[in-house]
């Protein structure tokens, strides 16, 4: 068997008289012999409290017995037992008590339990053999199908003489370097690294065997009518999905808040896209694209405005962002009525977003909701990144399909699928998707979901009342509301007091609504939009209400900056004046007390000037002597007021809020490329050219140009864009910007332009 079955079982004893010199002592002692005699190791909590503990933070349990009687409190272990069945409905859960007593147990208890233990009645062989049989049965049913299909294979010590050619891991260990590779990754990792050939464990690419059953439990648990496993990210899935719905010469919608791999899509596709503008806030922050953007009438008027486009041409497909990277969601109905009314496909890109069908505070917000759908509502698809923010490894992926009118049978969505999957997929990427899927059945999803918010709802609120409690002083913030309004008495309440159950279960305290301040975004529907707790944005000062920079400010990259060189800590995302940070299944209390901490660091080194080569010596030395004698705060003010005069947050938001003019299709700029009939031309002499690759700002990671679009005028917003991020370059070594499409040469931005 595998590693994870040869472990120990493991059985959880909660009885606060685990050692003493009575009968039932006596016959507990015995018991935990017993099952010692049948390899089960006995976790022993001496009450309710320590048996809470274990079960909140041991997940590798198999079969727990409680006593009922724990310190002659029966209410205490009513709230055990109800505890450990709310997290795990599968857990084997045994209450010990004497026959006499079942009768004083609550409904409710007895509901919950499944099977009782009577010491002195059964002898301590019997009942143990009974408990390793329901822990045996339990472990067995936590492992899913494709992962136990492959855990069997690799244990079968077969020889091959197929691919991969190192054998289970023979091959590395004839070497010293491939010893050292074997060693670090383990036995396990090699043995299950199999080939296609494994007729036993189904086919990725047939959606046979194991993998199909696998693809098809995961379809059941996330609401979906087919799921496909993807084993190169949510990048191949896109494009698979696009591949499958257009050909070219059709007119695709896109929203302009897409991933690069949209862009790639329509390329390979030779499609015509138009685009939907999404909103923005002053900050930058990306939000969702209104409905007025997605009408009929708003569509047929993009196309027609397109030079590239017929003018009596129908979308063949859709595509949304959601959630937005800085984690705004949409209300999914809307979209699907008012675009889905006009295109008959819709492709939600969840690819940050898997774990939405788990929790009840994202209802309706999320592609393969639950909720009522229209009668002949469009065909909507779901793309998400599974290693993201599930639990899987990297380049895992999904995609979902919900059929409606026009809708797409897995032969037809197979065949685009095999053009871009592997005949060599890593079976261990196929087994973490299985597994993805089986943590989140049943109560898993809601308990790491919840637990995720949780800990996202305590980091806010923390922060919320430093601020408070600093007065007049300056410290971070949290992108949110500044008051929720509590629904016991209608009254506003301070976002640090609200209560918690409200901020962790509701949707209510994230909800949009229009004129309020905090969000600042214009033109959107009342709950039209609403802000995801687990994605928290951290506001540096700097930023007016009104939108301009005020007098004093640090911009956010001299913080994350700080937060790497001094704890390690990597920012999701950072923009001028706020840094994203992304509360996963795996964040912890210490991981993001870390980061409070850090924050406070950063302002006692901001506060007292601290010289730049203790506060960030690793951008003291990249400056080459440019900040020689600077302080934090020195750096920071002239940063900020580099900024201001630049006018480079205005210079974004105008840049963004038009859209260039396509002179060619994506995929005829690309063949340009392919030919080599293209030249490198600096930034101050790109008026009036086209690029020949999408030129995309990181962040916030929307294309300013895509592939065959034109950059307009020397004073235009687009160049003007551009200027402005070169010069804040070339004044400020070590905080470049990151733009994909664009070379750097001696301080100059070089982007490569058709002939």
């Amino acid at each position: 068997m595998s590693e994870l079955a040869r472990s120990p079982l493991r059985a959880l004893i909660v009885h606060d008289e685990l050692a003493g010199g009575s009968a039932e002592t006596r016959a507990l002692a015995a018991l935990v012999d017993a099952l010692a005699d049948l390899d089960v190791e006995v976790v022993a909590a001496y009450s309710a409290e320590d048996g809470e503990a274990v079960v909140r933070s041991d997940p590798s349990i198999d079969v727990a017995i409680v006593d009922w009687d724990l310190s002659g409190d029966p209410a205490r272990t009513e709230e055990l037992v109800a505890l450990a069945r709310s997290r795990n409905e599968r857990l084997p859960l045994c209450l010990m008590t004497e026959r006499t007593a079942l009768g004083d147990v609550p409904l409710t208890t007895i509901r919950s339990v499944d099977e009782y233990v009577y010491l002195l009645d059964d002898t301590a062989d019997w009942i143990a053999g009974r408990l390793r049989d329901a822990a045996s049965a339990y472990r067995d049913s936590v492992v899913p199908v494709m992962l136990k299909a492959l855990m069997a294979f690799a244990e079968t010590h077969e020889y091959s003489w197929h691919t991969p050619g190192h054998e289970g891991g023979a091959a590395f260990r004839k070497s010293a370097t491939g010893r050292a590779f074997y060693d670090f990754f383990g036995e396990q990792t090699f043995r299950s690294d199999l080939s296609i050939s494994v007729g036993e464990l189904g086919s990725l690419l047939d959606h046979s065997g194991p993998i199909g059953e696998a693809e098809r439990n995961a379809a059941r648990i996330f609401g979906a009518d087919m799921t496909l496993f993807v084993t190169n990210g949510t990048s191949t899935s896109n494009r698979v999905v696009h591949q499958a719905t257009a050909v070219a010469g059709d007119v695709v919608v896109d929203d302009r808040n897409a991933h690069k791999s949209m862009e790639q899509a329509d390329t390979i596709t030779h499609v015509i896209p138009v685009y939907m503008i999404p909103s923005r806030n002053r900050y930058g922050i990306i939000g969702p694209i209104p409905p007025s953007e997605m009408t009929e009438e708003a569509i047929a008027a993009k196309i027609k405005a397109s030079p590239l486009a017929p003018d009596d041409a129908k979308p063949v497909i859709a595509m949304v962002t959601n959630s937005t990277y800085d984690g705004l969601l949409y209300h999914v109905p809307t979209v699907d009525e008012v675009l889905g009314s006009h295109v008959d496909r819709i492709h939600y890109d969840e690819a940050w977003y898997g774990y939405a069908a788990f929790n009840p505070i994202y209802d309706e917000r999320h592609a393969m909701h639950s909720g009522p759908r229209p009668e002949g509502g469009p065909t909507t698809f779901a793309t998400q990144s599974t290693h993201k923010l599930l639990a899987a490894l990297s380049q895992a992926s999904y995609i979902h399909v919900r059929n409606g009118r026009r809708p797409i049978d897995m032969p037809r969505l197979n065949e685009a699928f095999m053009m871009h999957a592997s005949t060599s997929p890593l079976y261990a990427i196929i087994a973490s998707n299985d597994v993805a899927a089986k943590m989140m059945e049943g109560r898993g999803g809601l308990v790491l979901t919840t637990e995720a918010i949780q800990e996202a709802v305590a980091f806010r609120k923390t922060v919320a009342r430093a601020q408070r409690e600093l007065g007049d002083d300056w410290f971070f913030g949290c992108w949110q509301a500044d008051e929720v309004t509590d629904p016991e008495t209608g009254a506003q309440v301070a976002f640090a007091d609200a209560p918690d159950e409200l901020l962790t279960t509701s949707p209510e305290p994230w909800l949009l609504h229009p004129g309020d301040t905090w969000h600042g975004f214009e033109g959107l529907p009342d709950r039209y939009a609403m802000l995801d707790p687990i994605k928290v944005t951290v506001l540096t000062p700097g930023m007016g209400v009104d939108g301009e920079l005020e007098s004093w400010g640090i911009p956010a990259a001299l913080v994350t900056a700080y937060l790497d060189q001094h704890a390690a800590i990597v920012a999701e995302k950072t923009q001028d004046y706020s840094i994203l940070f992304l509360f996963s299944m795996g964040t912890t209390k210490g991981k993001w007390g870390s980061l409070l901490t850090t924050l406070f660091d950063f302002k006692r080194d901001y506060d007292r000037n601290a010289p730049l080569a203790d506060a960030l010596p690793g951008v003291a030395a990249a400056g080459a002597g440019r900040y020689r004698g600077m302080g934090l705060a020195d750096l920071a003010r002239e940063m900020h007021e580099t900024m201001r005069e630049t006018g480079q947050m205005a210079a974004m938001q105008a840049a963004y809020a038009n859209l260039p003019v396509p002179t060619m299709k994506n995929a005829d700029a690309f063949a340009h490329v392919v030919r080599g009939t293209v030249q490198k031309v600096k930034v101050d002499d790109i008026a009036g050219r086209t690029v020949s690759m999408g030129v995309v700002p990181y962040p916030p990671g929307i294309p300013l140009l895509m592939p065959g679009e034109n950059v307009g005028d020397a004073d235009g917003p687009f160049v003007g864009y551009l200027k402005a991020l070169q010069a804040f370059d070339r004044r400020f070594p070590g905080f470049e910007h990151d733009l994909h499409g664009v070379e750097h040469e001696d301080g100059d931005y070089v982007i490569y332009v058709v002939k």
